[in-house]
């Protein structure tokens, strides 16, 4: 008698880590990495190219910023 509560505890455990795992691929980014934020990446790599990756430090930020924010683990 007692391992059915828990049983059913267990099961609607189950049920809300599905409807979480479920709203995660709404989260997946709509475009692929090279696409995303052409701002961002333009700045990022003139200034590159023109300065050293050590001189633009602010401008690699944003552009990892911007891709966070458009759903990407970078």
């Amino acid at each position: 008698m007692g391992g059915l509560p828990l049983q059913n505890a267990s099961h609607s455990s189950l049920q809300s880590q599905a409807s979480v795992t479920a709203s995660v691929p709404e989260s997946k980014p709509k475009k692929k990495i090279c696409c995303a934020c052409p701002e961002t990446k333009k700045l990022r790599d003139e200034c590159i190219v023109e300065h050293g990756e050590e001189a633009c430090a602010k401008w690699i930020e944003a552009h990892r910023l911007c891709l966070r924010a458009e759903g990407f683990n970078v």
